[in-house]
This record gives C-alpha cells, structure tokens and sequence, in this order.
C-alpha cells in the first residue's frame, strides 16, 4: 500500500531527520521540501538577487534544477550544494524567499508533480495545509526554542560549521516569527494533524511514536 505522509512543524524541531528515518522503515522516498526553498535562497545570494525580488526569484527557481541523490545530497543545477545550503544565513534567507506566493507556487507545483503517485514523505511548513492536504498522515512537530537551538548547534558542530550558539537561538525565534506570520501559507498545523511534543524525546522515541501513529491510521 502505497502512502503520502506530510511532517509539518517549525525550523530545527528534527522533521527531516525523523523523516529520513520513517522512509527507510516504511520503504517511502523522502522528499526535503525546506531544502527546495533553501535552493532558492541560495541561487539568490550566489547570483546577486535580491531577497525582496519576488519577480526574480521566481524566474530563478521555476527554471531552476532541485535533484536528490540515494546519498541525501543535494542538487541545484547539478551542483551539490548539500553543505552550503545548511549555512545559517541561507536558513534565515530562505525564510524570507519562502514568504512570496510565487516562490511557493513553483516549488508546491514541484512537490505536489513529485508526489502525485504517492510513496512519499514530505516535510516543511504548509506539507498538511497545503501541498498534501489528503496526506494518509499528518504529523505536526514541536519543541522549545532552547531544545530546537541545540539540535542546530550540534548538528552544525558534526558537520563541521562554524557556529554559535546564542546566534542560532535568536535566529530561531526569528524565523518562528516570520514562518507564522507570512501571507503566503504560514506556518500551521491542520486541523486533522497529529501534534507530537519532541523537546524531551530522543531520535527513537519520536521514530517509535509517529511509526505507531503510522501504523494505527493505516494498518
């Protein structure tokens, strides 16, 4: 049985990780929605264009080649760019790409085409609202602000970027505003979504607890 499920929640809560963690498990392919938008950001900063040019940033994005490799890498016009995307300030400029409407409707368009046939996992901000609105499962993710900062601020030490802490902190609560504030598909939780609290849980609990959910909803 073929399934779509959508993972939707703030920066830095552990979507992908878990996300990655559940395609394996349920034989789904996993599909990084936050890293399209981060493609965008970063096709603007390296080609000069500004974050406020929605016109331009459409153009690039909508012409634009966004691949995945069976490595998680990824590809922006067949350049891996698996580590510069990750930089903090593509993470605070992709925030800010992500609140045009015509950003989000090339990438939704991507995402929605992809997904069509089913067998995916997606996770981002507006998965449940509107990209998947009939995903099989809806899984909303929360955590602290505190517990969300040191994810990142480890998970940039493992990778080797420079990092501070109190940086990623502010950025966080920054990026909070401006997801859930944004005209365009703020950030939300829909209303048949499933909310799961995973400041104090660790990788596996959380995979055991949505895998479960999974399994209840569909057998």
């Amino acid at each position: 049985m073929k399934l779509n499920i959508a993972i939707d929640g703030p920066s830095a809560a552990g979507k992908s990780t878990i996300a990655d963690l559940l395609a394996k498990r349920f034989h789904l392919t996993h599909l990084d929605t936050g890293a399209m938008y981060r493609c965008c950001a970063y096709a603007a900063i390296t080609q000069g264009i500004a974050l406020d040019d929605e016109n331009s940033l459409y153009e690039t994005i909508k012409n634009a080649d966004i691949r995945f490799d069976e490595n998680k890498d990824v590809y922006l016009n067949n350049r891996k760019v698996t580590l510069e995307i990750r930089q903090n300030e593509i993470s605070m400029a992709a925030s800010k790409v992500s609140t045009f409407a015509k950003v989000r409707e090339a990438l939704v368009a991507m995402q929605r085409e992809i997904a069509e046939e089913k067998g995916y996992i997606l996770d981002g901000r507006d998965i449940g609202t509107v990209v998947l609105p009939d995903a099989d499962v809806k899984i909303y993710m929360v955590a602290s602000v505190e517990a969300r900062a040191k994810r990142r601020f480890q998970e940039y030490m493992e990778k080797g970027i420079d990092a501070d802490y109190d940086t990623i902190y502010k950025d966080i609560v920054q990026r909070d505003y401006q997801d859930t504030h944004r005209a365009a598909s703020p950030l939300k939780k829909a209303s048949d979504a499933i909310e799961i609290d995973t400041s104090d849980m660790s990788i596996k609990e959380v995979v055991e607890k949505v895998s479960n959910i999974i399994t209840d909803i569909c057998g």
